[in-house]
Formats: structure tokens, sequence, C-alpha cells
């Protein structure tokens, strides 16, 4: 079973799982943590009720480590398995994995907003953007792909398919700062075969 403990030693094998490395791990935990507890405070379950016993009480989940969460959704963020092949690696069933991804995801877009990394979604603000500025005014725009499933219908496969990765994709635009690199801005999804010259003029970055 996969953990944080067991990577600790491990640089190469958590920079390929999550993308980050052993410091960057560091400061991005105890954001995290802040960002689940405002968004599942203590004296809340998970469906908003208040809790009937203290938190902490009953039995202890695989996932009870804050740092065993962030590798989670990390790693499922990085590299978009399957929630069967995802819940194997950490021994959970696929509905756990499924339970798991749902409470966790939302956590992230908080706590890279808390790091203020968070990237712009409105295209019109890149130009004023702290993360674009910061050391120079300099960005690299690419759009990237992720698999998806194909669709049953003839129509709807055409539309999906990307000639370029000969599958079923959707495509996002990604502006990095050149000299940080961090990520300026993150796109709305578009069909993978769309070309990264036309999603960006449609997306008038400025």
């Amino acid at each position: 079973m996969r953990t944080y403990a067991t990577l600790q030693d491990r640089p190469r094998e958590l920079l390929a799982a999550t993308g980050l490395t052993h410091d960057e791990f560091a400061r991005v935990r105890p954001a995290f943590a802040t960002a689940s507890t405002v968004l599942s405070p203590p004296d809340k379950t998970w469906a908003g009720k208040v809790r009937q016993r203290q938190s902490g009480g009953g039995a202890k989940g695989i996932l009870s480590q804050m740092e065993d969460q962030l590798l989670f959704i990390l790693v499922y963020q990085k590299t978009n398995p399957l929630q069967t092949r995802h819940g194997l690696q950490f021994g959970l069933s696929q509905p756990q994995t499924h339970y798991w991804m749902h409470h966790l995801l939302p956590v992230l877009p908080h706590t890279l907003a808390t790091l203020g990394v968070a990237p712009e979604r409105d295209a019109s603000r890149v130009a004023t953007s702290p993360l674009a500025l910061e050391g120079a005014p300099d960005g690299v725009l690419d759009g990237t792909e992720r698999r998806r499933q194909r669709p049953t219908d003839a129509a709807r496969q055409k539309e999906l398919s990307s000639g370029k990765k000969k599958t079923h994709t959707d495509k996002t635009l990604v502006l990095v700062n050149a000299h940080t690199p961090k990520v300026v801005y993150l796109g709305p999804t578009v069909t993978g075969k769309t070309h990264d010259k036309k999603a960006a003029d449609a997306a008038q970055i400025c």
C-alpha cells in the first residue's frame, strides 16, 4: 500500500508520483490541512451534520493521515487513473476511492488560493496577475491533452477524436511563467482536436 511514509526516503519516486519535491510537499501540506478544515469543520460530519461524538472517534480509516490524503489526491490529479486502479495503490475499494476523490478534489483549489498560486481562470485578468508579472512578463503557452472515455455516439466520437494522439481526448490551454515557472492561466476544456492557436484565440488572453 502506498503511503507518504513509504516515499519519505524516495525523492525521485515522490516527484514522479505527485510532481512535487519533498520541500514543496511540506509547504503544501499545512495549507491543504487548513483548506480541509474550512471545507469540513471538525464539529460537522462530511454530510454537514453536527457530530454526535468527538472528531477522531471510531475506527481509523486508511487515509487518516493528512499527508496520505494529499498524496492520494495529487497522484490522482497527475496520473488520471481509473478509480479501481488508483484504489489498489492505496488499499481502497472502488467505492471508497470514489468517496475520497469527491471529498478531497474541492480542497485543492482552496489550497492553491491559500498559497497564492491558484491559476487565473478568467483570461482577461492574466495581464495583471501577480503570477504572470513575477520575474518578468514572459510566458509559455501550450495545450495539454488527457485521454477520455470513447463515446458510443459516432458523431461524438468524431468530435472528440484527436488526430495527434490517435485517441479521444480533452484539451486544456496552460500558460506558464517562463521564469518561475508557475501556472498563470488554465483555460476551459475543449475537444482534443481543437488546435492550440484556435483555443488561444477563443480564450482572448490579455
